[in-house]
């Protein structure tokens, strides 16, 4: 539940101030929002979000904590489950083109993102939408009205795109018509700001030209910095890089404490609400070798877990993660799954075992080398396991256990 600002002992100036400048990548009518946070008017905030995967990571979590700050100073938070625009693939910051996802992988991915949103912003005090209610509902000529208040060279401009058609790459028509359905979604609810971060800047100020269009104010927007990836890049459920919300106490903090060093200070802004002078001294203490980044980052890993799962599970990940990593020994607990068959390929193993969310990445974690059978490393990604009534321990990376065998039948 969000805290009021009142408990945090932040003034509300303080707060604003905050909301809009850490971790912020742009403002647009800076002055506006600034003002009308100010005053005693309630804001509906818009923030949209497309089921691609069955998790929310730590990089789309850093809007979301934007929206609770919204929420402490009395705005009502307005979320829309894309289900409708994952179908049509978002091509921000995508280098090449986004698959159209089935109404089955949208419904397999959206079964817990209610839960998981709730781990972040009070969905008591939210308004909770799915954009297939309105979009599935425009005909062609509503379409092609909202598609004269873009050019083809506004949207070629965009660096993916501009891109791609350098190369010579393949440019789908509904990839172009994707900002047309999120600006949409403004209409809709009648958004006076939205959220999120600064690859989806295209797509929001598609809002306002469409409000334009409508007759509505323009929404105010406000952009977020992006979060890199444990593996340095852009954190990104495609590419595998990510650290989930609902990733399990010990998982999520081994995860953080697997990031490079340098980016300890992004972390720390970006995920947590650990002060920014704080944060700038443990740079410099790093930077001077007065404090190892080991020590910071586990603070850090630390900070984050209990925002999810509360201290006590902070402290009993950072106490497992200590044993694990120092005496080399295997965690207290290890989970046991029963499958129902007896012959497996790894990689449909891995998946089957949430140990991976997709046959490339269960791939990708062999091919590094990541995957270990009974402490064997597991070398070939098309290899045969065969499951018994005995437990094969199965390890993905160096913090991830599971326990296998197969269910006996009656």
């Amino acid at each position: 539940m969000a805290s009021s600002t009142k408990s945090s002992g932040e003034s509300k100036k303080d707060l604003v101030e905050r909301l809009l400048t850490r971790g912020v990548e742009s403002v647009v009518d800076f002055g506006e929002l600034q003002k009308l946070l100010l005053s005693s008017k309630s804001l509906r905030v818009k923030h949209g979000i497309d089921p691609t995967g069955p998790k929310i990571h730590l990089g789309r979590a850093v809007a979301l904590r934007k929206l609770k700050t919204f929420q402490e100073l009395g705005h009502r938070i307005v979320l829309i489950v894309g289900d409708f625009t994952a179908k049509i693939g978002d091509p921000s910051d995508k280098l090449e083109k986004r698959p159209m996802l089935t109404a089955a992988q949208i419904k397999q991915n959206l079964q817990t993102y209610r839960k998981q949103l709730g781990k972040v912003v009070d969905l008591s005090k939210a308004e909770f939408y799915f954009n297939s209610q309105w979009l599935k509902k425009l005909n062609f000529q509503e379409i092609a009205e909202l598609a004269e208040s873009f050019s083809v060279q506004q949207m070629l401009v965009r660096r993916n795109f501009k891109e791609r058609y350098t190369r010579g790459e393949e440019i789908s028509l509904r990839e172009l018509l994707y900002p047309l359905m999120q600006g949409y979604d403004s209409v809709a609810v009648k958004a006076d700001v939205e959220v999120g971060g600064s690859d989806q800047l295209f797509n929001l100020i598609a809002g306002r030209v469409i409000q334009k269009h409508y007759g509505q104010k323009e929404q105010s927007i406000l952009t977020t910095k992006m979060l890199d990836g444990t593996d340095g890049r852009k954190m990104s459920t495609s590419w595998g890089n990510v650290i989930n919300i609902a990733d399990e106490p010990n998982d999520m903090f081994g995860k953080v404490m697997s990031i490079n060093d340098e980016l300890i200070s992004q972390y720390a802004l970006l995920c947590t609400s650990i002060p920014e002078e704080t944060i700038a001294e443990n740079d410099r203490k790093i930077k001077a070798g007065e404090i190892n980044p080991r020590d910071v980052k586990f603070m850090l890993a630390t900070e984050i877990v209990a925002l999810y799962y509360g201290q006590k599970q902070a402290q009993r990940a950072g106490e497992q993660f200590i044993r694990v990593f120092t005496t080399k020994a295997l965690p207290e607990k290890i989970e046991t799954q029963l499958l129902n068959n007896k012959n497996y390929e790894i990689n449909k193993l891995l998946v089957e075992t949430n140990m991976a969310s997709s046959r490339s990445e269960a791939q990708r974690l062999v091919i590094q080398g990541g995957v270990k059978l009974d402490g064997k490393k597991v070398s070939n990604s098309e290899q045969r396991v065969k499951i018994s009534a005995k437990p094969i321990l199965l390890q993905v990376g160096k913090r991830r256990f599971l326990k296998i065998r197969v269910k006996r039948l009656h």
